[in-house]
């Protein structure tokens, strides 16, 4: 899901009594049951766990689950939306709809919901937020295989610490949700497009619906986003349609202009109906409806009251008197200030919330769909006003070097700008921003007591300039993984890459035999193989990610059969075990063995790479950007890099406190090693060994059976050169279940021949030296150099 928490589910039994009134649905439950629904939960995972919990799973099955939020609040009635619950996505929507109180209803029947939806300005004194009733849910029971009744009730929820990821598993190189480079121009911002469908609240088989982010009943929410309640609250559409939306009245007050604009906007949209501006300056404001003389007299006059600095409502004729003579899928109203307002409350909870899941919840709160554009431009705009001005943001990072240099001495950062050249003649005045590389002290300390290993890889930045993240990850010795150096780019190069990986050899990882794991990329290439580079063997090796080879791979033979065995055979860490499966893919196509063949063995399987790999197949970024950069791809450059001092900062402690209560109790080894340990040892207790030398270092072991009827292969095992045919023990660094059978045959403690990065003490120092509270801003050293501004030619 898109927000990293967990809510409640109440269920109820089908004794739960649903009534139609006025003023919505209400509804009466019994015994309620709770279910914990997770970010990994799926839609299908929620029905079995429904199903589960009311002891039907096998002898019923849910049709149908609605959600119903309540929109506003009169008196003591509570009315609301019902949308539809049909997927995933809607699940991943009403997870991150974290200020709202919404309730949910799952229906056996085929038959509609009743639906009353609105949004629109009202003028009245702040509500008190109401708790909602119970998620509650109506699954007939009359069809017979369909169950009674469910209440969802998302609660508040804390955020879930990043865990830290081990090797990845095969899967995409990018996250999922991914904006494109290029978005698309979008002539109709002001004045949308019409198209044939009108989004309505209650969802079809053919249209997902999504609840408010926010309602009348989040008043504090709503000051927060700088919308007043009095002023921008929402009303709500009875049985007759429009006739229940509340007007404006004069005298009605607004802190400013925006907020003004943005309530009516808000009700022109609500109503269905379009107007023009007559009038419009610092002091005034004048709207009229679009069929004004032509039997609508709807005017609304608004002025600036100087002496308290506020917007009144001096005129108002209303309601309005016309119908909408089309019908359209969008609004000129709904422009991207209004959407901004709409989803700033789910971008600040999750600045990695895609457009697609804003743009189809703004389109099931207001009515309307707008273009994929106007809701990246109003994600933009709410990023901007949350985490600073996306030009502003670059002139900012030359103090920022400056102030993290001072808040931890012996941080690298490496600014480089290009001139700008206006007429012809360079404007000494002002430079654009070109690339930068940044690290910081206890990541250099770290690196030293990880895997002699890195990975290497780029993800594209989606906010408003466009631009390449470089990251350089490490892993512990408890299968941590760990970002520790970091660069800005144009894009991936080789004079990007040069400039990236020249910056980690010096500063970062200048140890010998080091081992890169990268995708294939002939920037990358280039920059490792130039002659003053430092990554030449023997000082450092290559492998390919084998992620990206099977990417690769997959781009010239369809199916996943073939991509499995491709892997498989990377993974394999004997030649024995690796021809196996060569040779059944030989036997699919001899032309994806050809394939296979034009690169080395080395770079790219486990049972040529000589051990470096330490297991680890893929650079595992996906992982690393989900775990602990979540969102820093979404923000402007300096918030992205301050971002990276918060998160490592947060995570040396978690991890550095894991670390040492371990070594408290006792503990010599990580807890990945223990298990892997453990594991073999289970699997050593019916072997048979056979001693081959007096030094009690060759060996035989024969896999037997449980009774020891027969045997099921032998291997040799060396605990001088801690090797074994079965290639763990050489691959991984420590014993295999061989080697442990023969240090218990000859007495010998298997702890001598584990590497010593998988020591508990190793662990701890890769978190210990940890990261120094940053000095304010106000205290950073002044900056005299030119102003710094993004490159034009980058904006998306």
């Amino acid at each position: 899901m898109a927000s990293e928490e967990s809510f409640g589910v109440l269920v109820h039994h089908r004794g739960s009594i649903k009534t139609k009134t006025r003023s919505g649905v209400k509804f009466t439950d019994k015994d309620p049951l709770c279910i914990v629904v997770k970010p990994t939960t799926s839609y299908d995972d929620l029905v079995r766990s429904v199903l589960m919990k009311l002891g039907l799973e096998g002898a019923k099955r849910v049709k149908k689950f609605f959600y119903r939020i309540p929109i506003t609040v009169l008196q003591d009635t509570v009315k609301y939306d019902c949308f539809t619950i049909g997927s995933d996505e809607d699940l991943q929507v009403m997870g991150s709809n974290r200020n709202a109180t919404t309730e949910a209803v799952a229906a056996g029947s085929s038959s509609r919901p009743a639906v009353a939806s609105s949004s629109v300005p009202v003028y009245e004194p702040a509500v008190e937020p109401v708790a909602s009733p119970s998620f509650a849910v109506d699954l007939n029971d009359g069809v017979g295989d369909v169950v009674g009744s469910v209440d969802i009730l998302p609660n508040a929820l804390q955020g879930v610490p990043p865990v830290g990821v081990g090797d990845g598993v095969l899967g995409d190189v990018e996250e999922d949700d991914v904006e494109p480079d290029m978005i698309e121009d979008d002539s109709g911002d002001e004045v949308g497009a019409t198209e044939p469908a009108l989004v309505v609240g209650g969802s079809s088989s053919g249209t997902q619906q999504y609840p408010p982010h926010f309602s009348s009943l989040d008043l504090d929410a709503m000051r927060q986003e700088g919308v007043s309640g009095h002023s921008v609250g929402f009303g709500a559409r009875d049985a007759e349609g429009t006739a229940g939306l509340t007007e404006f009245q004069v005298g009605q007050q607004f802190q400013d202009k925006d907020e003004a604009l943005l309530s009516v906007k808000t009700y022109s949209i609500r109503r269905r109906v379009q107007y023009k501006v007559v009038e419009s300056d610092h002091r005034r404001y004048v709207g009229k409806c679009s069929e004004f003389g032509n039997g609508c007299t709807w005017l609304i006059r608004l002025s600036l009251w100087k002496r308290k600095g506020i917007w009144e409502v001096k005129q108002y004729n209303g309601p309005h008197t016309c119908l909408a003579t089309s019908i359209s899928s969008d609004h000129r109203s709904l422009d991207y200030h209004v959407i901004s307002a709409f989803v700033m409350p789910m971008v600040r909870a999750d600045a990695s919330v895609s457009i697609k899941v804003l743009l189809n919840a703004t389109a099931a709160h207001f009515g309307f769909r707008p273009t994929y554009r106007r809701v990246w431009m109003a994600k933009q705009k709410a990023i901007a006003l949350v985490y600073g001005d996306w030009d502003e943001s670059y002139n900012e990072l030359p103090r920022w070097v400056l102030g993290v240099q001072l808040t931890m001495p012996g941080t690298v950062a490496i600014l480089r700008t290009s001139p700008v050249r206006v007429s012809g003649q360079v404007d000494e005045s002002q430079a654009f921003f070109h690339r930068l590389f940044w690290t910081f002290p206890p990541l250099i300390q770290a690196f030293l007591h990880c895997k002699p290993l890195v990975s290497i890889d780029g993800t594209h930045l989606y906010g408003k300039y466009g631009g390449t993240l470089l990251i350089a990850i490490a892993q512990d010795g408890n299968s941590n993984i760990l970002p520790v150096a970091f660069a800005l780019v144009e894009g991936e190069n080789a004079e990007s890459w040069s400039f990236f990986l020249s910056h980690l050899r010096q500063h970062v990882t200048p140890q010998p035999g080091l081992l890169v794991i990268s995708d294939r990329h002939n920037g990358i290439k280039a920059a490792l193989e130039a002659p003053d580079g430092g990554w030449l063997p023997p000082s450092a090796y290559r492998a390919f990610c084998i992620r990206h080879v099977a990417a690769n791979f997959s781009l010239t033979f369809k199916g996943k059969d073939a991509r499995r065995l491709l892997v498989n055979a990377a993974y394999a860490k004997t030649e024995v075990e690796f021809d196996y499966w060569f040779d059944i893919l030989r036997s699919e196509d001899p032309a994806m063995c050809e394939w296979a063949n034009r690169i080395d063995y080395s770079l790219w399987t486990q049972h040529r790479d000589e051990g470096r790999r330490f297991g680890h197949m893929t650079t595992n970024i996906s992982e690393c950007v989900n775990s602990i950069l979540k969102g820093v791809r979404n923000l402007p450059v300096c918030s992205l890099v301050k971002a990276t001092y918060g998160r490592l900062a947060e995570l040396f402690v978690r991890k550095g406190r894991e670390a040492e209560a371990q070594m408290g109790t006792g503990q010599q080894f990580s807890q990945y090693l223990v298990k892997c340990i453990e594991a073999n040892l289970k699997n050593s207790r019916c072997f048979t060994v056979t001693l081959y030398d007096r030094d009690n270092s060759e060996f035989t072991v024969a896999e037997t059976t449980p009774t020891g009827s027969f045997s099921l292969g032998t291997y040799r095992v060396s605990l001088a050169s801690q090797t074994c045919d079965c290639g763990y023990f050489q691959a991984l660094h420590f014993p295999c279940q061989h080697a442990l059978a023969c240090c218990a045959y000859s007495r010998v403690t298997w702890s001598s021949y584990v590497h010593s990065v998988y020591q508990i003490s190793s662990v701890f120092r890769v978190y210990q030296m940890g990261f120094t509270p940053p000095i304010p801003e106000g205290f950073w050293p002044p900056y005299d150099g030119p102003t710094v501004i993004p490159d034009p030619a980058k904006r998306r």
